[in-house]
């Protein structure tokens, strides 16, 4: 029997039959992820092979079939190891807010650098636009104007009011895309909008801290009504980059990829040489300088509020 996996606890995982049954699983043996040293050899999203076992007296994992692409995090205990967050999806929709909680622009620009070093298409989705003060919404104009030049799709949503509830529609339906934010940003609240059947668990925002309440334990695999399906995952607290060298990171920015093409040095690396295409540009207001300012924070390992990577998810 063939399915995908569509939840994994770690010992357990939930498998989508392709009659549309639905099993609970083990591994069978001992897997191992070509060239990927991970902590769970099976992922959401994974094409798996099925079989019955007697002798474990249930349903067992036998094969994992190739995957067409993977998104994965460090280990928080293991740092020389990662884990794998969604398997086989067609592409990545951050959730984000202005404000209630703010989503920081270095979160947002290492979610799109992520994406595209796994080669998956992305979408910037700003919710809560119903809750948003005046210089929230130019900070949100700011953001729609810059994303959207450099070639990402942004969208502007309320599960509110409604308000860009059928273009996120038209943007999930027919594909497998995972969802990812902060804690708070009203993901869950967003799809439940679009899909209320799924009746996602849904969180309320710390007063104190301003913060969203987790609410998401496990990375889980759920089918849209119209057609596709979701992976819902956890709050992340800071998206950590994954075995990358500092001389592919100005590749996944494409504007500056695009201008680095006129850089002097091959390995112009955009901080200080001579006959850098892209320190030009960002004198003459071509390049982001907020952006520059991620793409420098990643190169070093910072993030915008702490002076160390912080590579897991919220707790």
């Amino acid at each position: 029997m063939k399915g995908i996996v569509t939840k994994s606890t770690g010992s357990w995982y939930t498998v989508r039959l392709e009659n549309g049954s639905i099993i609970e699983c083990r591994l069978k043996g001992v897997f191992r992820t070509k060239g990927i040293k991970s902590t769970n050899p099976v992922a959401v999203g994974d094409r798996v092979v099925v079989e019955r076992d007697e002798e474990m007296k249930g349903s067992v994992i036998t094969h994992i079939e190739d995957r067409d692409n993977y998104v994965i995090r460090k280990s928080v205990n293991l740092s020389k190891r990662s884990h794998i967050i969604a398997a086989n999806v067609d592409q990545a929709v951050l959730i984000a807010t202005v404000e209630q909680p703010k989503t920081l622009q270095g979160f947002i620009d290492r979610f799109l650098v992520a994406a595209e070093a796994y080669d998956i298409p992305a979408v910037i989705v700003f919710n809560k636009i119903d809750l948003y003060s005046d210089e929230s919404i130019d900070e949100l104009e700011f953001y729609d104007l810059m994303y959207r030049d450099i070639g990402y799709q942004v969208l502007a949503t309320s599960a509110v009011t409604g308000d860009g509830l059928d273009d996120l529609a038209d943007v999930l339906r027919d594909k497998v895309s995972l969802l990812s934010g902060n804690s708070g940003v009203g993901k869950s609240t967003l799809i439940n909008a679009i899909d209320p059947k799924l009746d996602l668990k849904t969180g309320t925002i710390s007063k104190s801290h301003k913060l969203g309440q987790h609410t998401t334990t496990f990375a889980e695999m759920f089918p849209l009504a119209m057609g596709g399906d979701i992976i819902d995952t956890p709050g992340i607290r800071s998206f950590g980059m994954v075995d990358m060298e500092d001389a592919e990171i100005s590749h996944y920015f494409p504007e500056i990829f695009e201008i680095s093409a006129g850089c002097k040095f091959n390995n112009c690396m955009h901080l200080n040489e001579p006959g850098c295409a892209v320190l030009k540009a960002l004198e003459n207001g071509d390049i982001s300088p907020t952006r520059y300012k991620s793409y420098i924070n990643i190169l070093k390992g910072l993030d915008d509020e702490n002076p160390y990577r912080v590579d897991e998810f919220a707790e």
